[in-house]
């Protein structure tokens, strides 16, 4: 489904609220797309891969990729629509963004109404803050073939799922060596790596809601909390209560509108 956004100049704001479990089908924009959320979490899949985005996170997408989004806990997502020519040449691919505090309340700004929406100096202050944004390394690569789709798409529904790669090679007729060798050609990682890194992701939803740290890790399938925070903080530079403590001073910015 190709879905076209009327501009009100080079960036468009829209404000859209979700429950928990909602789920966009796969769709598409002729503009490009910057996806945040002030509070809950997603994740956005796309043929490529996907990425997991807590509050202070945002993902941009690129025209014409199609995506589906999958809401865990009420989301209040605030878009913005960006003109194709206006796109900054250092985001050509998805990625994950780290959301500025000036960049957050912009956006909160822009979705308030035409008047700020249309605003010239409000809509230059984002597209300079949105080609400033640092890269993060919250993406999950998907494969091409078929068989590691399968398994692929059936840990991203269930990130828990206690099945080995021999269990796995029975279901979609392949050898455990073959899927071995295909994770590492497909996505240069072991499939225990790309398991470990999913579940990683699948964390950040359960620590935002209020679980403890040793009920996450026992709970994805680590042997520790410890080997759980070292993983995480490998992946996002801060361990657990570090990361929730940053984030709970983003929050304290303000209302959220």
């Amino acid at each position: 489904m190709l879905i076209s956004h009327f501009q009100h100049g080079p960036v468009s704001a829209y404000p859209r609220d979700y429950l928990d479990g909602a789920h966009q089908e796969l769709h598409r924009h002729r503009e490009a797309q910057l996806l945040y959320a002030v509070r809950g979490t997603m994740r956005v899949v796309t043929a490529q891969g996907a990425w997991v985005l807590p509050p202070t996170r945002a993902v941009w997408i690129p025209p014409l990729v199609e995506h589906e989004i999958f809401m865990a806990g009420d989301v209040h997502m605030r878009s913005l629509f960006i003109a194709p020519e206006l796109s900054p040449p250092s985001l050509q691919q998805c990625c994950v963004l780290a959301v500025t505090p000036l960049l957050r309340e912009l956006i909160l700004r822009a979705v308030q109404g035409r008047e700020h929406a249309e605003n010239p100096l409000i809509q230059q202050l984002m597209l300079e803050e949105v080609a400033r944004l640092e890269n993060l390394p919250l993406h999950i690569p998907m494969p091409r073939d078929r068989r590691l789709q399968a398994i692929c798409q059936a840990l991203l529904q269930m990130p828990d799922h206690a099945n080995t790669l021999e269990d796995w090679a029975q279901q979609v007729g392949a050898s455990s060596r073959t899927l071995a060798r295909l994770f590492q050609q497909e996505l240069q990682m072991s499939f225990n790596a790309w398991r470990q890194q999913l579940r990683l992701m699948e964390a950040l939803p359960r620590l935002i809601a209020g679980e403890s740290v040793q009920q996450v890790a026992t709970a994805l399938g680590y042997g520790s909390a410890r080997a759980f925070s070292a993983m995480f903080c490998r992946l996002l530079g801060n361990h657990p209560r570090e990361y929730l403590g940053a984030l709970n001073q983003f929050k304290a910015l303000g209302p959220i509108t």
